[in-house]
């Protein structure tokens, strides 16, 4: 705090005195940022040794001395305004001298104080002179060679510290002298006047004692220091940092106290604000609009704010200069924050609104793209106030222009804006988002940023419902100009088309794909066949596939064969063919070609066999490629060889589980067929002859040189998985060459040569050949024989006793240390352990260097939780013995991140893929993992519940699975909602339905969903949608996790997951369905779609009738709850609310809705009849994704009328308001008024201020009338000027103008006219007005 000591010494408590002197301005570097995120001011001679009085500088007086007679000019009395009022009218001098005098603390001679003060600052001017000349001289050497100037610029370095130093003392010595003394006032009436409440202090505060202590907001007295803050404030004269100091303490004691800012009388605070937001100081501006700021509490503190003439001055404190950036931008915070009062917009007047335009059409402006972010938030709250102001214009510009580089954030307030008819009937019918593609049409405005900004913000665009059918309007017209841009000629352009298409469609590129851009063939990397078995074998793992239910992306998929079918109809392929015959680079070319290779796949997955059946022929292609004769057929039949080729290489790349719309039948059958070809691979690396193996073991060069860098990794791995299975040549490796012994030496801890690498990528292969060679090992006697009796596993249980606190051994720096983990590949000896581990002769090598005894030692180490994760993470649990007993130990007894951790773990074994299960085996080996996940459900961290929860969610998929969790019989009650969507689960079962029925959990839950649940579920889901369509950089580390298939499970958790509806799962089984038609809930549901379906303006209603539409479809998706869509006949009225309905969200939801109804057989045979088709698998199937036939039933709409600003409506008295400010009596100020209204025409606007000038200069009086000042501010608000012209126009009145509009310091006359025109001004202050026949405005 920079208080004064004089201020505290007559009236201070000990208290008071522990809050002024711990409380000090220390925000040192905050305006050296230019963040609009700045919240704190600092002193602006902070930053160049200002002193700021400490606590031992203070002296207190007792509290009895405070307690005078009569009122002193720091009394809240109620003369204190005409106290003021004389000090301001007296001379600068007097004004001067007297705060001198007040301000001496023990002389009471002024003249003497102000002699020092005088000499003291002669002294600072010239140790200021010093130190510009030193600084200069340094400057001069720096030019020079350092060796030549080093004992001169060691002096003049002296030379400048010391005067810092001395410029240090003389402003603390300057502070000193200027310290004022605090006014005596008694504290009780002070208080009184202050808050509505009494503040006392109390005993326990009073007494106690504050010396040498920290401050405690326990003992604060918050309206006591409110009081001493105002106090401070109310004295004139002093240094900006003074004022800057008080009221960055009176911000932080309002955060510290919320509450205090309900209590403020505003006739004290608000004066305070006015004389501080009149200061000539700009840091003393900003801290006002700072403070007052954080006072606001509510509407009514918003309209006592206007009342005290802010409007002005926010106006004034926007159009200055660059140079006065802090109080601009304190000044804009302050607007923005009517913004989070709830109806705060409406007390924005259009003037500031139009200001804001004004700076945020200024190219050059630091607070632009602030500006920007307001109008868009204003445009949200408020439309008519943006549009009458002007600022829809700019923002559309901004958007189209690339100007602020958040262009996704201004593109959701624009479909928000679209998406009821009440706020779209403001926009133009989809003109602003078209501006979006003004970059990609027009080839002079094409520059690679704005590209990439607008690409983003399309695909934002058209992955949002009003933004989809807003493109489509006009025929698609909007994404046709997309689409045929591909044909221009321009690389950048083609490419960044090409992206949108590969986001918009949810394709991820294959691995291959970047060498395949990069021009190498397709036959000469990937490791198809690799990759493939790869894909398999994490895909089975994976595997959570439902017997009767598709994939949790099928909405995401849904949406996705829409986007498909929209850009088909936009003629996507023909331009994607021309871009593989004009393209300029290879690059391009084969980029558009891998693109058609993923549309034909994605379209013969979902689309109805009536949209890919002929897009599969690719007529146009193969019609150029049959012309003989002509040059084209060239290039069209290399196409199609490319396109052939992809494909294939798709196909065999693909992972045949990850296909979330593919019966399980059929996945069954492929993955057998996968595994038979595996099975004839291995056999077939297993058949080497003995010149084929010797030939192989000198291309690995392992026999040639030490050097691993020189060693040929794949052929390696390819010999060890392969003929070293066999127990002969593992025999000959190990006994006639150096092979064996050489590469397990590489993995030797102490060789430091695995041990030393960097854990990066490209380096997992050697931990991948580790693996390798550990299973290889295991699997024949000599290799088990070889494995023991080498020291590698004894040198890696030595590394394990470094850590195990309990084994005597220490290491300075342990090989297995949290940094060698992270940075090194000493990480990939667990994974060779985890291989151990899944192999009983490996366990029993494991035992046998007393590793496992090291391991539960290490489980019980609460400093090394990486190590132990490291642990859970390798371990291989498919065996009884040792791994699950320490995984259960960690479970129960490791701290909460283990747990969880632990419990992420148990994933991959709760649900495993078993190939061989047959329904009397059922849940098999899963059981313990079934088991333990159910003990963590009562772990007393939610966070560890909540992820055993998701775990068992996921194993409900498989019915065998559920049955055995309903056996369990776990206890949920104590998780409350986290439980809940387990528990819905259950019902999938008739087991599960008798389980809870005699819980009586469904007669309760389903009056809970029918009452309110129903309706919240519509945000779930809606988060659930908007969370999957959100883009999310998926850039490769450079360092790799040994845990992927960890890693992997954590990522199920990042993907948009469908929450579990109670409808849903009731309707799986007849006695729910039974159930379900004794409550008549369906027919509820029915009858409220029917009746309120076509609701546009009742938000509740809407809500009600999305709600309705989630919980039929979800019934009609299940084959027993179709019936219930027929006999309601509700399907006709969800198609009428998906083709006709005003809201274009709602018509997403029911488009959702119509795809869950498509899963049942009965509810697609209803929606054929209506023109909606579905794609299905091959066993006939619906897979869900219902598209019509004719897309112009969907996006139908038409375009509607917008409202223009002119049209509007004003109220009568401020139209007269509006036109007397145009006309003065007086002829020289309607002269000026005239010139002011001439600067809207650029043409005539050098003149007008020419002439504005000219009247300046011959001291026209109109310039220093307040009443000349308003009717200007009035033509401000009412037309558009830019900053430029603003500014000039302020500037041409005096200053003191605005001291009287804002202190209402002015005449008897001008006050009679004033009470007129404060009257018309508050009307004003709300331009625009609703009309009383206008709603929604």
């Amino acid at each position: 705090m920079v208080a004064p000591p004089s201020i505290l010494s007559s009236s201070a408590t000990p208290t008071q005195k522990t809050l002024y002197g711990t409380q000090s301005v220390s925000q040192n570097s905050v305006l050296s940022r230019p963040s609009i995120d700045r919240d704190g001011l600092q002193s602006p001679a902070n930053g160049m040794g200002a002193r700021i009085p400490s606590n031992s500088n203070m002296s207190f007086a007792p509290r009895s001395s405070s307690l005078a007679s009569s009122p002193a000019p720091g009394s809240f009395s109620s003369d204190m305004r005409s106290q003021l009022a004389s000090s301001r009218a007296a001379s600068r001098l007097d004004v001067s001298s007297t705060n001198l005098e007040r301000l001496e603390e023990h002389n009471d001679d002024g003249r003497v104080s102000e002699q020092m003060i005088s000499t003291l600052r002669e002294n600072l001017n010239r140790e200021l002179k010093i130190k510009e000349g030193s600084e200069n001289m340094l400057e001069a050497l720096n030019t020079k060679k350092a060796k030549q100037t080093k004992e001169q610029r060691a002096k003049v370095e002296a030379e400048l510290t010391s005067s810092n130093q001395r410029i240090k003392d003389l402003k603390g010595q300057i502070s000193d002298l200027q310290q004022p003394k605090l006014p005596t006032t008694p504290t009780r009436g002070r208080m009184a006047g202050l808050f509505q409440t009494s503040g006392l202090r109390s005993p326990a505060s009073l007494a106690k004692s504050t010396a040498g202590s920290e401050y405690d907001e326990a003992t604060e007295s918050p309206t006591y220091a409110l009081a001493e803050v105002l106090q401070a404030l109310e004295i004139e004269g002093l240094m900006p940092e003074y004022y800057v100091g008080h009221a960055n303490n009176l911000v932080e004691l309002f955060k510290r106290h919320p509450t205090l800012k309900y209590d403020l009388v505003w006739s004290v605070f608000g004066l305070r604000m006015q004389v501080m937001l009149l200061s000539e100081s700009r840091d003393v501006v900003a801290a006002g609009y700072r403070m007052t700021r954080h006072a606001i509490s509510d509407i009514n503190s918003l309209q006592k704010i206007r009342t005290l003439n802010t409007d002005y001055l926010v106006n004034l404190s926007l159009i200055k200069e660059k140079r006065a950036d802090v109080e601009r931008e304190q000044a804009l915070k302050f607007v923005r924050a009517f913004l989070e009062v709830k109806d705060g917009v409406h007390e924005i007047s259009k003037g500031i609104v139009r200001t804001i335009v004004a700076v945020a059409e200024h190219e050059e402006d630091r607070l632009k793209a602030i500006c920007i972010e307001t109008l868009a938030e204003i445009m949200i709250k408020d439309p008519p106030l943006l549009i009458s102001a002007g600022g829809l214009g700019h923002l559309t510009n901004a958007l189209g222009e690339g100007t602020y580089d958040a262009s996704e954030g201004l593109v959701s307030a624009f479909l928000f804006m679209l998406d009821a008819p009440q706020r779209r009937k403001y926009l133009r019918s989809g003109y602003e988002l078209e501006t979006l593609f003004t970059v990609f049409t027009d080839s002079l405005f094409t520059r690679e940023k704005i590209l990439k900004q607008n690409a983003k913000a399309i695909s934002s665009v058209m992955k949002s419902w009003p933004g989809l059918m807003t493109l489509s309007m006009y025929n698609f017209r909007a994404i046709r100009s997309l689409i045929s841009s591909l044909i221009l000629p321009y690389p950048s352009t083609r490419e960044t088309i090409l992206d949108i298409l590969f986001g918009l469609l949810q394709i991820k590129p294959p691995s291959w794909s970047a060498s395949f851009l990069a021009g190498r063939r397709l036959t000469t990397y990937g490791r198809v066949a690799n990759l493939k078995a790869s894909s398999l074998n994490k895909g089975a793992q994976f595997s959570s596939s439902a017997e009767d239910e598709t994939a949790e992306k099928d909405l995401v998929d849904h949406y996705t064969a829409l986007l498909l079918a929209v850009l088909i109809s936009s003629d996507m392929l023909p331009a994607l063919l021309q871009v593989t015959k004009e393209a300029d680079t290879q690059m391009l070319r084969r980029k558009s070609t891998l693109l058609i290779s993923e549309v034909l796949k994605l379209a013969n997955k979902l689309l109805p066999s009536s949209w890919s059946s002929d897009l599969q022929l690719l007529p146009e292609l193969f019609s150029a490629a049959a012309h003989f004769g002509a040059d084209e057929r060239y290039d069209a039949t290399g196409t199609v060889y490319q396109i052939d080729s992809v494909s294939r290489t798709l196909y065999r790349s693909a992972p045949l589980t990850a296909v979330p719309l593919t019966n399980s039948t059929s996945n069954n059958s492929t993955e057998n067929l996968a595994r038979f070809e595996d099975t004839l691979k291995n056999n077939a690396n297993l058949a080497f002859d003995e010149t084929t193996f010797r030939q192989m073991l000198l291309d690995t060069q392992v026999l040639s040189s030490t050097n691993y860098l020189k060693w040929n990794w794949d052929i390696i791995l390819k010999i060890i998985e392969g003929p070293l299975l066999n127990g002969k040549r593992l025999d000959e490796a190990i006994k006639a060459s150096k092979f064996i012994k050489r590469v397990v030496s590489f993995y030797r801890p102490f060789k430091y040569k695995f041990a030393e690498a960097r854990n990066t990528r490209p380096n997992q292969k050697y931990v991948k050949v580790g693996c390798a060679l550990m299973h290889t090992l295991l699997q024949t006697t000599e290799g088990v024989r070889y494995l023991a009796d080498n020291k590698l596993l004894r040198q890696v249980a030595e590394c394990l006793a470094q850590c195990d606190p309990t084994s005597g051994l220490t290491a300075q720096s342990p090989m297995f240390s949290q940094l060698r983990l992270s940075e090194t590949l000493c990480s990939g000896y667990f994974a060779m352990l985890g291989t151990l581990s899944g192999d009983p002769r490996g366990l029993q090598m494991l035992d046998r260097w007393r590793m496992v005894n090291m391991m539960y030692h290490i489980i019980d180490l609460k400093q090394r939780p990486d190590l132990i994760k490291l642990l859970l993470s390798s371990f291989d649990y498919s065996l009884h013995g040792h791994p699950r007993v320490l995984l259960s130990k960690a479970l129960t007894a490791g701290s909460k991140d283990v747990r969880i951790h632990g419990t992420n773990v148990l994933r991959r074994y709760s649900s495993r893929y078993q190939p061989k299960a047959s329904s009397s085996q059922g849940v098999g080996d899963s059981k313990w993992a079934i088991q333990l996940l159910v003990t963590q459900l009562y772990d007393p961290e939610v966070e560890v519940c909540a992820t055993a929860i998701k775990i068992l969610e996921e194993a409900c998929n498989r019915k065998h699975y559920l049955e055995y969790i309903v056996e369990c019989r776990p206890a949920l009650d104590h998780l409350g909602e986290i439980g809940a969507p387990l528990l819905l689960r259950f019902l999938s079962t008739s087991i599960g339905y008798h389980y809870l029925n005699g819980l009586d959990y469904i007669s309760n839950e389903m009056d809970d969903w029918f009452l309110g649940r129903n309706d919240a579920y519509v945000g779930v889901i809606e988060a659930v949608l908007a969370r999957a369509f959100l883009e999310t950089s998926d850039e490769p580390s450079a360092t790799a996790s040994l845990d992927d298939d960890i890693m992997d499970f954590d990522k199920l958790d990042n993907v948009a997951r469908v929450p579990p509806h109670f409808y849903r799962e009731l309707a799986r089984t007849s006695e729910g369905c039974k159930l379900l038609r004794e409550k008549g809930h369906f027919d509820e549901f029915a009858v409220i779609i029917r009746d309120n379906g076509m609701e546009t303006e009742d938000a509740d209603i809407i809500l009600k009738v999305k709600g309705c539409l989630w919980a039929v479809g979800n019934v009609g998706s299940m084959e027993l709850g179709a019936p219930f869509l027929e006999e309601s006949d509700v399907v006709q009225h969800i198609l009428k609310i998906a083709e006709n309905h005003e809201v274009m969200s709602l018509r997403g939801t029911a488009f959702f809705v119509l795809g869950l109804i498509s899963r049942s057989t009965h509810g697609l045979e209803i929606l054929s009849e209506y023109g909606w088709d579905s794609s299905t698998n091959i066993m006939g199937q619906s897979l869900g994704l219902c598209i019509p036939q004719n897309l112009g039933k969907l996006l139908s709409y038409t375009p509607w009328r917008h409202e223009k600003a002119s049209e509007i409506l004003v109220h009568e008295m401020q139209a007269d308001v509006i036109a007397s400010a145009k006309k003065d009596g007086d002829p020289i100020n309607q002269r000026i008024l005239n010139l002011i209204g001439d600067l809207i025409n650029t043409v005539l606007t050098k003149r007008a201020i020419n002439e504005l000038n000219q009247i300046k200069l011959q001291k026209a009086p109109g310039f220093k009338q307040p009443q000349l000042f308003r009717k200007v501010m009035v033509i401000l608000e009412c037309h558009h000027f830019v900053l430029m012209i603003r500014r000039i126009i302020v500037d041409l009145f005096d200053k003191s103008v605005m001291r009287q509009i804002v202190l209402d310091e002015e005449s008897s006359e001008e006050d009679m006219d004033s009470d007129e025109g404060s009257q018309a001004a508050t009307e004003r202050q709300r331009s625009i007005s609703v009309a009383p026949d206008e709603e929604g405005l």
